[in-house]
């Protein structure tokens, strides 16, 4: 049996997590849960599967949720929660689906307490991936790809020749807005940024994929991920989403992975990798999508996409800028304070500001993160 922890476990990514062990429930034994401020569904979440520890995001939520728990479970809270359930249960594997940079210390921890990471928090990687990938291999600790994509390519490269690889694309929806001109996009509201056409995601991964932010940020993971420079790494739209992402090889031969748009597939793979189970998912029909379209990336119409790639090859804390302006300008947009359009010219001013510091130390990515969130903040339009 295979002891997890999930961090972030009443999110998209989370509840799909336990939709897994619920079709594998002799397989998987949670350990740990870690939520923010969604408390009434951790603590159903607690009641079913009794995690020895589960944490959440204030003292006062952690006080609340003590007396309507399994007495057996310890409540934590914060930050230092997080990282109780990242690094201090008998977890083998981490499920790391919390959104955001909130993310990055929990690994952290839990990758020096030799725990295998199901990476679904690609922040991670994109504002200190030389860190995480370095202390990965030190440690021995497999980072397994839980977004579609980097399933995809993960499976993909299984059993190929690395130096023969050509190079991979990622394929992407396009979001609520891929039809859309830029004038169009001046009007748009919130609630029609949530309306993603083909995926069940949070509100946060959402708007990022209307913007192309989240391809962008999958980018950069890539590039950690899987130890490839941008050049090699290619976007293409694919509105279906059923080819989730293709590698190319010397011989110029193509192979892609395919399936229904659902989370739960990939996640299962990242769990009992290299085997394969039975899934509740439904089955792909070729015959019944009949057609499948692809279109070439414009970078004038998607520009947040065009400011990832060039801060992933800037390197250093740009990455950690882009992030944590588009991080800000998100909760603004759904706040009502500012207008879609003006989550990418957030994302711009940031870079333009930002100073760039070459292999930084945590407290550099820490640092940088936070003098960009504060700028972001206080940006008028």
């Amino acid at each position: 049996m295979k002891k997890i922890a999930i961090l972030g476990s009443t999110g998209s990514i989370g509840t799909q997590t336990l939709d897994v062990v619920d079709m594998h429930p002799e397989l998987f034994q949670v350990e740990g849960l870690a939520a923010g401020g969604n408390v009434e569904l951790l603590i159903e979440q607690t009641k079913r599967y009794k995690p020895k520890k589960v944490s959440v995001g204030s003292k006062e939520l952690a006080d609340y949720i003590a007396p309507l728990i399994p007495t057996g479970t310890q409540v934590f809270h914060g930050k230092e929660g997080l990282v109780e359930i990242a690094a201090g249960t008998e977890a083998d594997t981490v499920v790391t689906a919390v959104v955001g940079s909130l993310g990055l210390e929990s690994t952290l921890a839990a990758i020096e307490a030799g725990k295998q990471i199901g990476l679904a928090n690609k922040e991670t990687l994109v504002t200190a991936g030389h860190i995480v990938t370095s202390k990965a291999a030190a440690k021995g600790v497999s980072l397994l790809p839980v977004d579609s994509e980097h399933s995809a390519i993960f499976q993909c490269l299984n059993g190929e020749k690395r130096e023969q690889l050509l190079g991979i694309t990622l394929t992407a929806s396009g979001g609520s807005f891929r039809d859309l001109t830029r004038e169009q996009l001046k009007e748009v509201s919130v609630e029609d940024a949530l309306k993603h056409p083909n995926w069940s995601m949070g509100s946060k991964i959402t708007i990022d994929s209307a913007t192309m932010v989240n391809k962008g940020l999958e980018v950069i993971e890539a590039h950690w991920l899987f130890g490839l420079p941008y050049d090699q790494i290619n976007v293409v739209l694919h509105p279906e989403s059923i080819i989730h992402s293709f590698v190319e090889f010397e011989d110029t031969s193509i192979i892609a992975q395919l399936g229904n748009p659902d989370m739960r597939v990939p996640i299962q793979y990242a769990l009992t990798y290299p085997d394969r189970l039975p899934s509740q998912a439904t089955r792909l029909s070729l015959a019944q999508v009949g057609k499948l379209n692809f279109r070439e990336m414009d970078m004038e119409r998607f520009p947040c996409l065009r400011m990832a790639y060039e801060s992933g090859k800037m390197g250093g804390t740009a990455p950690t800028a882009f992030n944590a302006a588009n991080e800000v300008a998100v909760a603004r947009f759904l706040k009502g304070d500012i207008s879609f359009l003006q989550i990418e010219y957030t994302i711009e001013k940031i870079l333009e500001k930002h100073i760039n510091i070459q292999n930084p130390s945590l407290e550099e990515i820490m640092n940088a993160d936070e003098i960009s969130r504060k700028v972001a903040n206080e940006l008028r339009f």
